[in-house]
This record gives structure tokens, C-alpha cells and sequence, in this order.
């Protein structure tokens, strides 16, 4: 059993399973109190006037407690984020992390301006995690993009993945969870889902197209081409030469 969970965390691509490794410690780590959740959630006055930056980052981290919703996510995390990263993205992590990094701006900006606007700015302030909102997220981009499979939520009914945003909505909205976390994720992913994939089929330009910066940062498969002195040219078969 255990070497079958070895292989399954080693077959991962590389941004899925450094996700998901990060996710899990921070998570286990503030449960033990090894790590306090207070030095990681998102506060726009510490990381603007006490330049606490690393709050950007790690508010992505932190899955609150480690409960059946817990459990949840880190299946929508393991299988949506394998998914995009094996099938859309195969061959382009650095796009792949581009995705997030964009998802993760989109979420992080909708919160700090929702936060300034009378009547929501209480409701937006209550958004100091959003690891949720980025899992929904990549949940939405790959129903978007695969609409057509059949699929079966707890086995009690069958959709399509078209619908699989809105079910899981739904889902949270009976168990009692906040919708403004699984929306935020689904204007993010359709954001990105628009200018990505609609809005260059509708007028040729690609306004998304990932920085040479950090194409850099993810090294391409490595192609091994001969030198000009080490290539040998075999002699043409005798036949020919008579010929």
C-alpha cells in the first residue's frame, strides 16, 4: 500500500506535486502549531506597510482545518490540477504556471478592491485564505475544457463537466460552506478560460501568452543533436554506384 502511494506522489508533474506537498505540510504544520495560521493569512496593511510580501503566496497554502472538507480539496487539487497539468498543458508547464499565477492575481485583486466597496467590503473581508478559490478554479478551466465527459456526483446523479462547477456550488452551498470562496474561483477560471481560449479564436490575438521570464524558469526536455565532426554518412549500396 505504501509503495503504491509512493509511485502515485512520484508519477505527479512537477507543479501538481509541489502544490500539493505544500499544501498538505502548511496544513498539518498550523494543526500541530508548528506553524501559526495568523503569520499566513492575506493582509493587505502588513504586506503593504510591513512588506510581510510572503502573505501573497502562502494564503494559497493554508487549507483550514483538516476535516472531510480538507479531504475534499486535496482530491479536487490531486486529480483537476493533474489533469490540466498531464492533458492541456502536457509538454508547457510553464504555462501551466502561468495559469496560476494569473488565477492567483485575478483571486488576490478581487478581494483587496471588493474589500474598499461599500455593503460587500464586510464579506470580502472575511476572504483571508483563498487555497479554495484557486482549487475551484482549476476545477472550472477543466470542465471548460473537457464539457462533453460524463461524470457522477456521489453516485447520485450523472451530468456532464459542463456542469461540474455549478453542482459543486451547489454542494457547498447545502453543506453550509461560504458560495462567495467557490464564485470567486469561478470568475477567476472563466477569466482565464476567456482570454485564453475564446477571445484569440475571436480575433487572432493571444493577450495571455506566457512571459519569456518564466518560460526560462522551467527547463525544456533535453534533446541530444550530434556534432558535424562526430556524423558518419554510409557509403551508397554498390548497385547504386553502377548505376
Amino acid at each position: 500500500m505504501a509503495q503504491a502511494v509512493e509511485d502515485w506522489y512520484k508519477q505527479m508533474p512537477v507543479i501538481t506535486r509541489s502544490y500539493l506537498t505544500a499544501a498538505i505540510v502548511t496544513t498539518i504544520g498550523c494543526s500541530l502549531e508548528i506553524i501559526s495560521p495568523y503569520n499566513l493569512y492575506l493582509n493587505p496593511n502588513l504586506v503593504v506597510k510591513q512588506y510581510q510580501i510572503w502573505r501573497l503566496v502562502t494564503n494559497f497554502l493554508y487549507f483550514r482545518k483538516m476535516d472531510l472538507d480538507f479531504l475534499f480539496h486535496m482530491f479536487f487539487l490531486a486529480r483537476y490540477c493533474k489533469l490540466l497539468e498531464e492533458n492541456s498543458f502536457r509538454g508547457r508547464t510553464a504555462d501551466f504556471f502561468y495559469m496560476l499565477l494569473f488565477g492567483s492575481t485575478v483571486l488576490t485583486t478581487i478581494v483587496l478592491v471588493g474589500g474598499m466597496i461599500p455593503y460587500v467590503s464586510e464579506s470580502f473581508a472575511k476572504i483571508i485564505f483563498l487555497s479554495n478559490s484557486l482549487t475551484f478554479m482549476m476545477v472550472y478551466v477543466w470542465s471548460k475544457q473537457n464539457p462533453y465527459i460524463h461524470m457522477s456526483f456521489l453516485g447520485l446523479f450523472t451530468f456532464t463537466a459542463a456542469y461540474l462547477p455549478w453542482v459543486l456550488l451547489g454542494f457547498s452551498v447545502l453543506v453550509g460552506a461560504s458560495a462567495w470562496v467557490d464564485l470567486l474561483g469561478m470568475i477567476a477560471g472563466h477569466a482565464y478560460y476567456f482570454l485564453e481560449d475564446v477571445y484569440p479564436k475571436m480575433t487572432g490575438r493571444r493577450p495571455l501568452k506566457t512571459p519569456l521570464f518564466i518560460k526560462n524558469l522551467f527547463a525544456d526536455d533535453s534533446v541530444v543533436v550530434a556534432r558535424p565532426a562526430e556524423v558518419r554518412f554510409a557509403a551508397p549500396p554498390v548497385d547504386e554506384i553502377r548505376r
